[in-house]
């Protein structure tokens, strides 16, 4: 505008001055090789004028031209970009109704001029997945790289799922130990890190991040314990397989006093101790769990114990009978125990006591066979029938 207007001025200037200076009008030669030009000082001025005009009206013809292209590229870029937000909403919708097809479909078409277009690639590679498609599932991922704008967290995260989802568990424990470093207090990483650890049997790793998931509160306690005695059964396990009796046995002393006094852990390692034939261990182990504190799945495992020194089983029992109330369990363990030995009047001794708190079959059953090594044929054909009546009572 200020050109114009400067222009503008110039030409009232040659109109009002012009005829002033018309008889003064001076000379200008402008000479070349080939070509002579002469012409006027008010001719020349009014050239320089008119080539000036030129100059912008070209100026003015381009701005107008390339705006316009501009403005055409911007009405297209804007109606892809509402064409992905719309069709982003659709997909949301889709999703909720499970059609993955059509979730997959709405979020790759324009997803180059969604709002947040890695969210899309993200997005659509899990609706692959729900669908199969690995092609397109990798596809996704690799524009989903792309996009990630030095973050690579979604992307990992999401390549990670789809892993799990396709029950590749191997690549999935590699991908989360990445993801562990770089985000090592991620809730979602976490709960990824979880199932990978669980489905590899990398229980070492999984006793490392429960600090981590109590921190940031992934789970709630009891899930985090349930957590923490699978893997550690899961090491008593491993150590069993690769080392036998000697190495379960050190394995198990190599645990803090804590560990060990857990009573879960204390029934398993029993266990595994009289698979590998070694009762005095899981004998010595029971007691010991016992005299720490009460607990009945320790009384359940004494009749599978055959060590050379039953009289501690028998003892521990008759001081639990006198501590506990004389609970039903503690009754019909000592009778099986008694049984064992040979000590038929004891332990019928014990089972009527059991029998006396509640009825069992087992125990009826036991009490029997007791009697009849006491020559009492009458009474234990009346213990049997009464087991077979409660078996009958209780059957559905």
């Amino acid at each position: 505008m200020l050109k114009v207007l400067l222009l503008f001025l110039l030409l009232i200037a040659g109109v009002v001055i012009g005829p002033m200076i018309a008889g003064h009008q001076g000379y200008v030669l402008i000479q070349t090789d080939n070509w002579n030009i002469e012409t006027s000082v008010t001719g020349q001025v009014i050239m320089l004028v008119l080539s000036l005009l030129a100059i912008l009206a070209i100026e003015w013809l381009l701005r107008r031209i390339f705006r316009t292209v501009a403005r055409t590229r911007g009405w297209f870029t804007g109606r892809k970009r509402r064409s992905a937000h719309k069709q982003t909403n659709a997909a949301l919708i889709k999703l909720a109704e499970g059609d993955y097809q059509q979730v997959e479909k709405l979020l790759s078409r324009h997803a180059d001029h969604a709002e947040q277009p890695m969210v899309n690639y993200l997005l659509a590679a899990e609706a692959a997945q729900q669908r199969g498609d690995e092609i397109r599932v990798n596809q996704h991922l690799e524009r989903a790289t792309e996009l990630n704008d030095g973050d690579p967290l979604p992307v990992e995260i999401t390549r990670v799922r789809i892993q799990l989802a396709r029950n590749e568990d191997h690549a999935a424990r590699h991908g989360v130990d990445r993801l562990l470093e770089i985000a090592p207090s991620h809730p979602e990483v976490l709960r990824l890190a979880e199932q990978a650890y669980v489905r590899t049997q990398a229980w070492s790793a999984l006793l490392d991040i429960l600090s981590e998931m109590e921190k940031v509160q992934v789970g709630d306690k009891t899930h985090r314990v349930a957590l923490q005695q699978q893997a550690w059964l899961g090491l008593m396990s491993q150590a069993m397989v690769d080392q036998g009796s000697d190495g379960l046995k050190r394995w198990w002393q190599n645990q803090s006093r804590k560990t060990r006094h857990e009573t879960a852990l204390q029934v398993a390692m029993a266990n595994h101790l009289i698979v590998c034939d070694d009762h005095d261990t899981a004998q010595q182990i029971v007691l010991g769990g016992l005299k720490h504190q009460y607990d009945e799945r320790l009384v359940l495992l004494m009749p599978r114990l055959k060590t050379c020194n039953p009289e501690q089983l028998e003892k521990a029992l008759r001081q639990k009978i006198k501590q506990h109330c004389a609970t039903p369990l503690l009754y019909s363990t000592l009778g099986q125990l008694l049984m064992q030995h040979g000590e038929w009047k004891q332990a019928s001794e014990a089972f009527r006591s059991a029998l006396a708190l509640r009825p069992d079959a087992f125990d009826y059953a036991w009490l029997a066979d007791t009697l009849d090594r006491q020559h009492k044929p009458e009474e234990a054909s009346i213990m049997r029938r009464d087991g077979l009546l409660l078996t009958l009572k209780n059957t559905p």
